[in-house]
């Protein structure tokens, strides 16, 4: 039977295990061949970025053993954060429903004057409205707004909600919308020209939307404006600014809360 001394000779020296420290800014080592000692600035690309007591910086590659920290050798390792709590609020600022099935469509609906009205709609509400069981549909313009209510046949449970854009008086739009009086159609906008405009211009990195002539289609107007090509590729950048309710201002958002509590009212 061998012995474990002998076991231990076969076995060759034991490697001691290297520390590994979290690299938190401001940490002081030093790195062992050039003997540069400084605090730890950032980590980049595989890299630690040093700085000296005389301000200067220097670049070392992390690797096992890499650095000292009070003369013993340490491998240097990303600091691992927390993960950030899941948001317990949807885009809207409503309490987000975990694990949710989207309800089945109700008969009741809420129309939008077009696609990107829709499509802004969803972004913020689209939990919202999944929870209830709302569908949104464009309307492509309210010109056809009477028409369009007497084919759907509003009744008890079958509720339209309208969003119209420009809805200030006097305009075109306001004297569409005061023809309706079926009491099972609500009808709320905003003042902007577009839906566009009911954007924060600092959410789409702007500082004012732009004063569009007479006679010039606002989209079109606003792109040549701010070099954003094609309306397409305008709203995609609009689009892309708006991450919650905080992104829209005021009147759109309570044209649509009206419009989502009025169609998901229960009978009473």
């Amino acid at each position: 039977m061998r012995s474990h001394s002998y076991d231990d000779v076969l076995a060759g020296p034991r490697k001691r295990k290297v520390p590994e420290v979290p690299a938190e800014p401001g940490l002081v080592v030093e790195d062992p061949v050039s003997g540069f000692c400084g605090a730890l600035v950032r980590l980049e690309h595989g890299n630690a970025v040093l700085e000296d007591r005389h301000g200067r910086h220097r670049v070392f590659p992390l690797g096992p053993a890499a650095f000292l920290l009070e003369g013993k050798p340490v491998t240097l390792v990303p600091v691992r954060r927390p993960a950030a709590p899941a948001s317990t609020r949807s885009a809207s600022g409503s309490v987000r429903v975990e694990g949710l099935r989207a309800r089945v469509a109700r008969d009741s609906r809420i129309w939008v004057e077009g696609k990107h009205d829709a499509e802004l709609v969803e972004r913020v509400w689209g939990h919202d409205l999944r929870v209830e069981g709302v569908v949104v549909e464009p309307l492509d313009g309210v010109d056809v707004l009477a028409e369009r209510i007497a084919e759907f046949g509003t009744g008890p449970g079958r509720r339209l909600g309208v969003l119209v854009d420009h809805l200030v008086p006097g305009s075109k739009e306001s004297r569409l919308v005061e023809a309706i009086t079926d009491p099972d159609v609500l009808v709320t906008g905003h003042p902007y020209v577009d839906v566009w405009q009911a954007v924060k211009p600092s959410s789409v990195g702007i500082r004012a939307w732009p004063d569009v002539p007479k006679g010039v289609e606002w989209k079109q107007g606003v792109c040549a404006a701010l070099g954003w090509g094609e309306p397409y590729e305008g709203w995609q950048r609009v689009l892309a600014g708006v991450s919650s309710f905080r992104d829209l201002e005021t009147p759109l958002i309570g044209a649509v809360e009206r419009l989502i509590d009025f169609v998901t009212e229960p009978e009473g």
